[in-house]
């Protein structure tokens, strides 16, 4: 017992050796050892993002009926509490629970205001080793995704101020904030990283809304989800004990990956043709992408990031979304506040580049970025029957004061107004985010 409390202290305030998040004073974080090795332990991690921000809304946004042309608010964009244990190499649990968009609007327990929103279960699974780095199989709700890197993005380190959301293709649709309930296999052979599932599809559109020619998600859809993402490590490799990719190494590592992913769900859409006969249409998604982190001379870094997405998700798909939406509603039943089309069937492509300064202390870092979103939607076409483009630009700088656990970040963001698809206008967001974890 005695020796047991020793390793709980001594693993709760050493410092040293984890260095992916970019601050030598966490070891580990919250890790508590059970034993002399380190094989035994439990992790807590716990973290908040809050957001300061100004938004010129969309043309004709109301919030409580009246109109806002401009609004100023201030929200919680994460708020989650994450735990892991390994007390055995053959075995490992995960949970994972919290709160997602939580401002003066939404994100509450009731549909009308943000007031007291409900904590529920990101993740919970259990895994188990089959073959020691090669297979290891686990199930429950996870977050093993297929698709991208992205797809599976940690919240915790991304070197934007947030994802593009375009990765997360199905999210809250059938998938319950990019989990899935299902199995999964994952592991590395050599080099080459991967990770495959099967899932149930959440239940979606129990409104049965459905149009002609536009695809829309199938209530009825019980087919299974198959998905899965591989990776190839040219240089340093990266952990797979959990799904969550780091976006930004800091310069603590030398990473060149390329990748493709995908997702298949039979009969996941459907719509009606002009005879009026329900169709059901496959859901077929496909990416690859690229990952570079390369420390330069001098202590500074540049990281970079790009993925092309080729969406299938039945004719005419599109789909808007607005993160932590600061309006309500639309006088003129428009897209309310910062909606824009953002998933649908159709090409994406998203690219993210980011320069750290030369590193003179721990304290403070510096590293602007640039992000840039092209979306070609079939379904998205002007009064002349033309597709419209969608592009939205984001720049940034993050300061570090300890690394990823304590960062503020300044993002401006240049976003189209679809309003009226025959004249696009772009609108300003700048946001203030400050995030802390430990």
């Amino acid at each position: 017992m005695k020796k047991t409390l020793l390793l709980i202290f001594i693993s709760l305030f050493s410092s040293g050796l984890a260095f992916s998040q970019g601050y030598s004073e966490y070891d580990g974080g919250l890790k508590v050892k059970l034993d002399d090795k380190g094989d035994k332990y439990f992790r807590f991690i716990t973290w908040h993002q809050v957001w300061l921000r100004y938004n010129q809304n969309n043309e004709g946004s109301t919030r409580v009926g009246q109109a806002q042309e401009a609004t100023t608010d201030v929200g919680l964009r994460r708020s989650r509490f994450l735990m892991y244990a390994q007390l055995d190499k053959r075995f490992l649990i995960l949970t994972h629970f919290g709160i997602n968009n939580q401002n003066a609007v939404s994100g509450g327990i009731n549909a009308a205001d943000g007031k007291k929103p409900q904590i529920y279960m990101h993740d919970a699974w259990v895994e188990y080793t089959v073959l020691s780095k090669y297979l290891q199989i686990g199930g429950g709700l996870h977050y093993w995704n297929g698709l991208s890197r992205l797809t599976n993005a940690s919240t915790l380190n991304l070197m934007t101020m947030d994802a593009p959301i375009l990765n997360w293709a199905t999210i809250e649709a059938t998938d319950q904030f990019a989990r899935k309930l299902g199995i999964y296999a994952k592991g590395k052979l050599g080099k080459l990283a991967y990770q495959v599932a099967v899932n149930d599809p959440f239940e979606t559109n129990t409104a049965k809304a459905i149009a002609i020619e536009r695809a829309n998600y199938n209530p009825g859809n019980v087919s299974k989800v198959l998905e899965g993402y591989f990776q190839y490590e040219f240089w340093d490799a990266e952990s797979n004990l959990l799904p969550y990719r780091v976006g930004s190494y800091l310069g603590t590592k030398k990473v060149f990956n390329i990748g493709a992913g995908f997702i298949n769900n039979n009969e996941a859409m459907w719509s009606t043709n002009s005879l009026g006969d329900t169709v059901l249409h496959n859901m077929n998604l496909f990416s690859v992408d690229a990952f570079l982190d390369l420390p330069l001379k001098g202590g500074s870094a540049i990281t970079a990031y790009t993925a092309a997405y080729f969406n299938d998700f039945g004719p005419n798909n599109v789909r808007s979304i607005g993160i932590m939406n600061p309006a309500d509603g639309s006088s003129i039943g428009s897209l309310a506040g910062n909606s824009f089309p953002t998933l649908g069937t159709g090409t994406s492509i998203y690219t993210q580049v980011g320069y750290m300064l030369p590193k003179k202390s721990e304290q403070l870092v510096w590293q602007p970025y640039a992000a840039f979103i092209y979306s070609d939607f079939e379904g998205l076409k002007d009064s002349k029957g033309n597709q419209v483009p969608v592009t939205v630009f984001d720049l940034g700088l993050n300061m570090f004061l300890a690394g990823h656990h304590s960062k503020l970040t300044l993002n401006y963001r240049h976003r189209p107004d679809f309003t009226n698809r025959d004249a696009i206008e772009y609108k300003p967001e700048v946001t203030l985010q400050a995030m802390i974890y430990l």
